[in-house]
């Protein structure tokens, strides 16, 4: 399956790499490995295709209007991310399981995990954005400063969002240079500057995994606040809207009863992915472990299943998709025709 976070600084360690395993963690049945390829084949094309499809929608609009909305882009940079992340862990699975020496190289192997790390990084970002524009602009609180805030959320989302990009380059470029010095594993490796053999203690696991999770924390605390904070803001607008309802059936209180569910749904998602990540970067499992197969399955779900939530919660994505589905089912009845 796929590599993992510590780099192969040196021949040896690339085959050691390749040959020393405990049979006991990472033999899989042929069978369960098909299956697994199976499953993440599967969640990375309805990712690429969900997220692909919102991509299109809101730079469809762009290029027309001149113009997008605060809101689509969000979405235009979240999905982007997501259909890089997917493609490239498409990508590397393939070469992992094709090619393994190839894989190993030095090169190769720092471009996928720089790259892994980046995008990984970069849509946990711009999914708390999305979370942290939303509750600015729905929650309904009343302090000086968050009015303010709503007042100048439009402008500042550009900026916020380049400012992700480069926060998520410049700590996966860090993580990297970390981990080269605290690479946690049991092989031995030559110093630079030296041919004497050095063993990494285990305990170089907590702070690799200090270094690499910087990114993942501080994304992960806004999206849990915000989302927390809007869904009790709508919580009580509904009990509010709810005592005084004269009818039993209230389009307005339905509307914000969808909107709870979904915001709960992507932060439940949000943090399944979070922290499976977190397990993953910390290089807990054997390589070929299900441990880690599971991990990888957890992390391939969460983009796809979240991009399909947002295309059924968004009333113009949903219509849009309601057209294309009409249009790919009319379009073999006009072909034979």
């Amino acid at each position: 399956m796929l590599g993992r976070c510590f780099p192969p600084d040196t021949k040896e360690k690339q085959q050691l790499r390749m040959t020393q395993r405990d049979p006991a963690e990472s033999e899989l049945s042929p069978f369960l490995i098909t299956l697994i390829l199976a499953v993440l084949l599967a969640e990375y094309l309805i990712g690429i295709i969900a997220n692909g499809f919102i991509t299109a929608i809101h730079a469809a609009e762009w290029v027309q209007n001149k113009a997008v909305s605060t809101s689509g882009r969000i979405l235009v940079f979240l999905s982007v991310s997501r259909i890089a992340l997917q493609s490239l862990m498409m990508l590397e699975i393939t070469i992992s399981s094709t090619s393994l020496s190839f894989y190993s190289e030095d090169a190769v192997y720092y471009a996928f995990k720089i790259s892994f790390i980046f995008l990984n990084f970069c849509s946990l970002w711009f999914a708390a954005w999305l979370s942290f524009f939303y509750f600015v602009k729905i929650a309904n609180f009343s302090y000086p400063l968050f009015l303010k805030l709503r007042w100048r959320i439009t402008g500042l989302i550009p900026w916020l969002l380049w400012l992700s990009v480069f926060i998520s380059f410049s700590h996966s470029m860090f993580c990297i240079n970390i981990c080269t010095v605290y690479c946690n594993n049991s092989f031995p490796i030559h110093c630079s500057n030296s041919t004497k053999k050095t063993y990494f203690s285990e305990i170089n696991v907590v702070g690799l995994a200090f270094f690499f999770n910087l990114g993942i924390v501080t994304p992960l605390i806004m999206f849990i606040l915000t989302a927390t904070l809007l869904i009790l803001s709508l919580k009580r607008h509904t009990l509010h809207m709810g005592s005084n309802a004269t009818g039993s059936n209230n389009p307005s209180m339905e509307a914000h009863m969808g909107a709870i569910k979904a915001t709960s749904y992507f932060l439940i998602l949000y943090i399944f992915n979070a922290v499976t990540l977190f397990i993953y970067l910390s290089n807990m499992f054997d390589i070929n472990s299900l441990w880690n197969n599971l991990c990888q399955i957890i992390m391939a779900a969460y983009p796809a299943s979240h991009s399909v939530l947002l295309i059924q919660d968004n009333p113009g994505l949903r219509s849009a998709w309601k057209r294309l589905q009409l249009r790919l089912h009319l379009y073999p009845k006009e072909w034979t025709l």
